[in-house]
């Protein structure tokens, strides 16, 4: 099998950008990689387009979620052209639950003390983006924030059909620095889903702060399909 294409799926209060650090790399070692692009409305409309999205690349793909983008790759993953799934500190859902109810029974982190509902969409304020990716530089912690995409209220209370990490091979990296969803929340799931699991003391956003640790996990997962 040649090498697997990479499909990047975003969080909230993110977009594609989110992956500015790691999609270089892999284009070097010869993956095709893109990143789906979507507007956090309703949560089959994300993982919609992500279906779309792994028609514009040659399969077989690894889907990469982070954090409600672990949401969406658990929806879109069972798509017969994904072959892997990594999560980065990442909701992942049960077939018998939403993300919301995944988060509920966990403390509310601090991010989510800082934001502001209004016109429908969930804000983060500016003073959250430290609880966000406080071990970014003060410049690049303001570029999250000025891209930061607003989801819709109700998307977390949505629960669309497909369990993918039960029947795909998964890894997942908990940050144990994360105050956007909860440490305990990601390690259980990785436990649930027994994926290959790699820790880091990264905050929410380990993409952009330990690129590497990321970069590992996709590679491991890739060489071993």
């Amino acid at each position: 099998m040649s090498k697997p294409s990479i499909v990047f799926c975003h969080g909230i209060w993110a977009d594609g950008s989110c992956y500015s650090k790691v999609i270089p790399p892999l284009r070097a070692d010869g993956h095709e990689v893109i990143a789906a692009q979507y507007n956090l409305d309703t949560a089959q409309s994300d993982i919609d387009a992500v279906i779309r999205t792994l028609g514009r690349v040659s399969s077989p793909a690894i889907l990469v979620g982070h954090s409600y983008g672990g949401a969406v790759i658990t929806g879109a993953g069972i798509d017969d052209r994904v072959v892997g799934l990594v999560y980065i500190a990442a909701l992942a859902p049960d077939e018998d639950e939403t993300a919301a109810e995944q988060q509920a029974k966990y403390p509310t982190t601090a991010a989510f003390g800082h934001i502001q509902v209004a016109d429908g969409r969930i804000w983060m304020l500016p003073s959250g983006i430290g609880y966000f990716c406080g071990d970014l530089s003060e410049a690049e912690q303001q570029v999250v924030w000025a891209t930061a995409t607003p989801p819709a209220v109700e998307l977390f209370n949505e629960k669309p059909k497909g369990t993918a990490w039960k029947a795909k091979p998964s890894a997942y990296i908990v940050c144990n620095n994360d105050h956007a969803v909860h440490p305990d929340l990601e390690r259980a799931s990785a436990e649930r889903m027994g994926a290959t699991t790699y820790v880091t003391d990264s905050s929410h956003v380990a993409m952009l702060s330990q690129p590497d640790v990321v970069l590992t996990a996709i590679r491991n997962l890739a060489a071993s399909l």
